[in-house]
């Protein structure tokens, strides 16, 4: 009796064990999408975090690509890159071929992937400094945006940019402005 009870116990485990799964319970339905974040806007100029409340007008006319102002403009250039998603264009920027950056072509784009918007505004040139036959100009910059988290950007710094001045030898590469160096730190 014992031997026929035992059976019965071991075929009835054995055709739960062998019994298709019960269907799971539907998945809760996910959250719905977060709507998508405000744009991130810059501090206005002269409030901290914000580029100098400077209202000296400048020229509207052509810019001279060897000027301060030529500088800014590839300062404008390299942030509106950047925002646009063409690292490879930032990059090439920087003097030496983008080799200036301390970064590959790909690990330089790859610093970007954590942002869902990248912006900048660019303020005016300082004054060209020479030095061992090169010129330098500093531009101020604010950088703002928006991680893919979610949490908000906003730096403030400089961009220094160095172009080879005409002398003989230089080439036409070394006399345009390329970016030196950029130091920006975050602000509240």
């Amino acid at each position: 009796m014992r031997i026929v009870g035992l059976a019965l116990v071991t075929l009835a485990l054995g055709l739960v064990a062998c019994s298709p799964p019960k269907p799971a319970e539907a998945p809760a339905p996910a959250a719905p999408p977060a709507a998508n974040p405000a744009p991130v806007n810059p501090p206005p100029p002269g409030s901290p975090g914000g580029l100098p409340d400077d209202r000296t007008p400048i020229s509207e006319g052509k810019i001279d690509p060897k000027s301060a102002q030529g500088a800014a403009q590839v300062t404008q250039t390299y942030y509106a890159a950047i925002g646009e998603g063409k690292y490879g264009e930032a990059w090439a920027l920087w003097g030496d071929g983008g080799k200036a950056s301390g970064l590959s072509q790909a690990d330089f784009a790859k610093g970007f992937d954590r942002y869902a918007s990248y912006n900048a505004q660019v303020g005016a040139p300082g004054d060209p400094e020479g030095a061992a036959g090169s010129s330098y100009v500093t531009v101020p910059v604010v950088i703002y945006g928006r991680l893919k988290t979610g949490a908000e950007v906003h730096e403030t710094g400089e961009m220094q940019l160095r172009r080879v001045n005409d002398v003989d030898g230089a080439t036409a590469e070394q006399r345009r402005w390329h970016i030196a160096r950029i130091d920006t730190k975050p602000t509240p």
